[in-house]
């Protein structure tokens, strides 16, 4: 009678007991979950949100499970190769673990899949040291959008302001940022308090496994052996 796959040790070695059994449980919950759903997906993703990311795993729950963190762990988990993996072929899924990226475990169909991560897209403000999209400018004069009691603030984000006749009044043009340059802290606070949004959180499918194939559906990024994410 073959052995099953799924029931191997593995060790964890050069960690805290705490961390260990943290590592050890994710292992067991992915492999576990390797029996539970028929396919597993490699997916990427950009600017990552979390309240918006449990939105979608809340969503889904009935039918799939998501798992992000180490992917080292991740790929212990799976089996790194043909001779470790819990099931034929799904080691060609842990290779592609690298970067920013999880795996997706579900018993959805995979058109249904493909559509969902197609559409998700979520806009909100970008973070310090992001690139910015756009440039945006502000033109000397009345700046009407703020009240009066920002202005304080506003000269301590670099603004070149003062209060005429209770206006906020812009003394001189601004550049609050340039398209493809990181964004400062200050020019993040002057962004969100004008509305704009530069940053859009995506996930992008990198793979599939089931018992009767595997397939790639792009590449993202350049694998690198020795990391350790």
């Amino acid at each position: 009678m073959p052995k099953s796959k799924r029931n191997k040790m593995v060790t964890l070695s050069k960690t805290k007991k705490k961390g260990r059994d943290h590592k050890e449980s994710i292992v067991n919950q992915v492999r576990q979950a390797v029996e539970d759903y028929i396919s597993v997906y490699v997916f990427s993703f950009e600017n990552m949100r979390n309240v918006k990311f449990k939105d979608l795993r809340d969503r889904l729950k009935g039918s799939s499970r998501f798992f992000l963190g180490s992917n080292k762990v991740l790929q212990i988990a799976l089996g790194r190769t043909a001779a470790d993996e819990v099931k034929d072929g799904i080691h060609k899924a842990s290779e592609m673990l690298y970067g920013e990226c999880g795996l997706f475990f579900t018993n959805l169909p995979k058109e249904e899949v493909m559509r969902i991560f197609e559409t998700f897209e979520e806009r909100d403000f970008a973070r310090t040291g992001s690139l910015a999209t756009e440039t945006v400018e502000l033109n000397e004069g009345p700046l009407e959008q703020f009240t009066h009691e920002m202005e304080p603030f506003l000269r301590k984000q670099g603004m070149p302001v003062r209060l005429n006749k209770g206006v906020i009044e812009l003394v001189a043009d601004h550049v609050v940022c340039r398209e493809g340059e990181p964004i400062s802290p200050e020019a993040s606070r002057i962004l969100h308090l004008m509305g704009v949004q530069m940053a859009t959180f995506r996930l992008k499918l990198v793979c599939r496994w089931s018992p009767d194939e595997f397939e790639i559906y792009r590449d993202h990024g350049v694998a690198n052996p020795s990391d350790g994410s």
